[in-house]
C-alpha cells in the first residue's frame, strides 16, 4: 500500500512552500527517517524526512510552489 508524501505546515502561518530540491530520485529506494526533499518556506530552507522506508514515486516537479497538504510523492 502506497504512503502519501505530504507537503506539511511548518509554521503557523504557513499555508504553502515551494518544493527547492528532492533529495533521492524518483524510483530510487528510501529508508524511514532519511532526508527525502527540501521545502523552502518563508526565507528559510527545511528537508523533510521520509515517513516510511520504500520507493519513492515523484508526483510534483521541483521549483514549484504548492498548499500545504498537498501529495507531491508517494512511497510504495
Amino acid at each position: 500500500m502506497a504512503t502519501e508524501v505530504i507537503l506539511p505546515k511548518l509554521g503557523f502561518s504557513m499555508n504553502e512552500g515551494t518544493l527547492a530540491e528532492w533529495l533521492v530520485g524518483d524510483g530510487e529506494a528510501v529508508t524511514e527517517g532519511q532526508p527525502l526533499y527540501a521545502i523552502e518556506s518563508d526565507k528559510s530552507v527545511q528537508e523533510i524526512e521520509a515517513p516510511v522506508s520504500g520507493t519513492l514515486k515523484i508526483l510534483k516537479p521541483i521549483g514549484e510552489t504548492y498548499e500545504v497538504g498537498t501529495v507531491i510523492a508517494e512511497i510504495i
